[in-house]
């Protein structure tokens, strides 16, 4: 007694099971290199901010990287120009140039930048 094959599938042979192999050999790769460059984007930031520092009191309102104080979620958060809890991510060796803190300052006046 033969099999019965419905309408449209193909008999199992050799050639249809290679063909099926291959088909699940290339999403294993794809998905292989997906996550691989997923890995890679991951990895880039971090290596890019250890050129920066964090500079607290530089950002104007709303336009803070994060860290603006009890009552605030993260960035964009600082209610007003120059928040002494808010920073920014500014190049390494720039912040006190600019007139702002490595650390967190009271107030929220306008940072003074140092001569020289």
């Amino acid at each position: 007694m033969k099999p019965r094959l419905t309408p449209g599938a193909l008999p199992p042979t050799r050639h249809n099971f290679e063909g099926r192999l291959m088909n699940n050999l290339v999403k294993i790769t794809a998905a292989a290199a997906a996550l691989s460059a997923a890995a890679a984007l991951v990895s880039a930031p971090a290596a890019a901010q250890s050129a920066k520092e964090k500079c607290y009191g530089v950002s104007l309102k709303g336009k803070n990287d994060c860290a603006a104080g009890p009552g605030t979620s993260c960035a964009g958060t600082s209610t007003v120009n120059y928040q002494g809890n808010a920073w920014k991510y500014v190049a390494k060796g720039t912040c006190v140039k600019m007139g702002g803190s490595l650390k967190p300052k009271t107030g929220n006046a306008k940072p003074v930048p140092q001569k020289g």
